[in-house]
């Protein structure tokens, strides 16, 4: 699947990652090919492992603070999800944060969660196969899985 293919698929979204949008995703997903499915799991996932970055994952919680009032960092699933957020947004938000985080960091309230978008690739599988995604992608989308992104981590 080309990027194209992909953003044209994500713009289906209109800019969010709900439950119903998400759902209707893998609905229009699930009536493609199979190798078309893998391959939009294979951009998703790519897409996420780009995000997977520092300068994004040690932003706060854009709408929570700690009692004493200091900015509440992102878990580890907080940041998947928001990076979901950020690839639900579209080509040109997801192009955009790379060159200003500060773009990136609205996408970190909680109004923004975009879990749903993860499980799309299994879902349009499902429907189109009948089985369960039983297949790892190139890209490990997992936050912190970006050695680059965490040069810091490396060891």
């Amino acid at each position: 699947m080309t990027w194209a293919d992909f953003w044209a698929l994500i713009a289906t979204l209109d800019g969010e990652a709900t439950q119903e949008s998400c759902q209707r995703l893998a609905e229009e997903l699930s009536r493609r090919s199979v190798p078309d499915i893998i391959g939009f799991a294979e951009r998703h996932a790519e897409a996420l492992y780009r995000l997977d970055q520092e300068k994004f994952g040690t932003l706060p919680v854009a709408d929570l603070t700690a009692r004493d009032g200091s900015p509440f960092p992102q878990s580890s699933d907080v940041f998947l999800y928001t990076r979901c957020a950020v690839v639900a947004a579209g080509q040109t938000v997801w192009e955009s944060v790379f060159f200003d985080v500060d773009k990136f960091a609205p996408y970190t309230s909680a109004e923004y969660d975009g879990e749903w978008l993860l499980y799309v690739p299994d879902k349009a599988y499902e429907l189109a196969t009948g089985k369960e995604w039983d297949r790892s992608t190139r890209y490990c989308f997992e936050s912190y899985s970006n050695r680059d992104g965490w040069p810091h981590l490396r060891g």
